[in-house]
């Protein structure tokens, strides 16, 4: 499997084991306790390792969701708590959902260490968001934070590359949206409002970007021999399957 063939592996995987953590009810009831909702948790949570910065700087970091959304979240915290905070607490959360979700995964030591290796290989060049999460602390308490904590990095890494990726082939972030699986339906996720632009034009784009995001995303997999990338692939589809088994 070449670098390039292991990023595009390992999208799905990356983007469900990366993302969970914000979904789960004791993050949103996290948020309720610091008196920010969910949303204003999520992009002040995110965008907040930048730093106290302008919205339209968080904006055009976090890219695909629309200004108006981001500048809404980020301003809703930034009157309760800085985000700075905002995104200590983001942190927290994910390595209290990775102990509870994944302490317990049989291959959790080995994924660590492997994703580890990736993280750390990554060229953050032109991924501000991807930059600023890694130099965050790292969790000591256990392989299930650590590897939720990777598992967002691997997925801050990806977004951030194919955000580049759609810019340099000619897509809007929206654009970028309407072209994907989810279409419409991501773009009203993600804060932004119709009329929308008509898919099939974009769709060859869309997957030129794509290509590119994962020759972009590939050159950190390239720290991994042949086997090893193959074997942190099949770890991450068994860490996603594992996420079924309901908790006790």
């Amino acid at each position: 499997m070449t670098p390039d063939l292991t990023a595009a592996a390992t999208r799905a995987a990356v983007h469900e084991l990366g993302g969970a953590f914000a979904e789960d009810p004791k993050t949103l009831r996290q948020a309720r306790q610091l008196g920010l909702t969910g949303w204003s948790f999520y992009v002040a949570g995110r965008g907040g390792a930048l730093g106290d910065v302008r919205p339209d700087t968080v904006a055009a970091a976090l890219g695909f969701i629309a200004p108006d959304a981001v500048r809404d979240g980020w301003e809703t915290a930034r009157r309760i708590i800085p985000p700075s905070e905002v995104a200590e607490h983001h942190l927290a959360e994910c390595c209290r959902w990775g102990r509870e979700r994944l302490d317990v995964f049989h291959g959790v030591d080995r994924l660590v260490d492997l994703a580890e290796r990736v993280v750390l290989a990554a060229d953050p060049a032109g991924l501000t968001l991807f930059a600023a999460w890694r130099t965050m602390p790292m969790p000591e308490d256990g392989p299930g934070a650590r590897a939720a904590v990777v598992a967002k990095l691997l997925r801050e890494y990806r977004s951030g590359a194919h955000l580049l990726a759609i810019r340099a082939g000619g897509l809007t972030p929206l654009e970028a949206l309407i072209a994907s699986t989810e279409g419409e339906a991501a773009a009203v996720a993600y804060g932004w409002q119709p009329p929308f632009p008509p898919f099939e034009p974009l769709l060859r784009r869309r997957i030129r970007a794509d290509l590119v995001t994962d020759r972009i995303v590939g050159e950190a997999y390239q720290t991994l021999d042949v086997t090893e990338r193959v074997e942190l692939a099949r770890l991450l589809d068994e860490a996603v399957d594992h996420l079924q088994v309901p908790v006790p």
